[in-house]
């Protein structure tokens, strides 16, 4: 614990060296642009990723980026991001290789987070993305992630709170993105919605892009 205490004294010095006007600039109100719904992984921290300082990007973070209707935790997050932040993005981000969509592809028992990676498994049965004898498990894996991250957009769409912000006319759009480990790189699935008529043509358009992809030889 002295080590992490130690690293906090010294970021906070060099921050004050590159700036020494940042924190007076953080005591005030938080204006961020976006909202990243993200993947608890320690690999995948946000504001690195896209390179923005603290202030700039809300962030809720939970296994596998889920977004459940009867979590409590993420709607207040969002609640809050878009109707008193009034952030004007919605950013659903998952990753290849996630631990919580391999452990529900996988079938594992993990213990009181199998009842919460059953959502991953209803996305599986959704698509029918299964491992069969001959499959690339790593692929397959890759492949539910991405398609994860649809459904997850899916989710977020259907709240009250996004369909009230654009029945207010409040610019507001919502996004799938997948981030890549290996290479640092985040890519866009092409799900990208700003109002609720276009849902379902975006949605259908970015399933069959991914099933596509995934159906040719890798």
């Amino acid at each position: 614990m002295k080590e992490l205490f130690e690293k906090n004294v010294a970021w906070a010095a060099a921050q004050k060296e590159k700036d020494p006007t940042f924190f007076e600039r953080l005591l005030k109100q938080q204006t961020p642009e976006y909202l990243w719904i993200g993947c608890s992984d320690s690999r995948v921290p946000a504001n690195e990723i896209v390179g923005l300082m603290p202030g700039e990007l809300f962030v809720h973070r939970n296994v596998a980026n889920m977004v459940v209707h009867s979590d409590l935790n993420c709607l207040s997050v969002m609640q809050f991001a878009v109707e008193y932040l009034k952030v004007k993005h919605v950013i659903v981000t998952g990753h290849y290789g996630c631990g919580g969509v391999k452990a529900a592809v996988m079938k594992q028992n993990l213990g009181l987070i199998d009842h919460w990676l059953l959502n991953v498994q209803d996305v599986q049965y959704i698509h029918q993305t299964y491992l069969t004898d001959d499959a690339d498990k790593d692929r397959v894996i890759d492949q539910v992630c991405e398609l994860n991250v649809i459904e997850q957009v899916v989710n977020v769409c259907k709240t009250n709170i996004i369909r009230d912000a654009w029945t207010r006319g409040q610019p507001l759009t919502v996004h799938g993105w997948i981030y890549g480990i290996a290479d640092g790189l985040l890519r866009d699935l092409n799900m990208n919605i700003s109002c609720r008529e276009e849902m379902r043509n975006i949605y259908h358009a970015a399933v069959e892009g991914i099933k596509q992809r995934y159906a040719e030889p890798s």
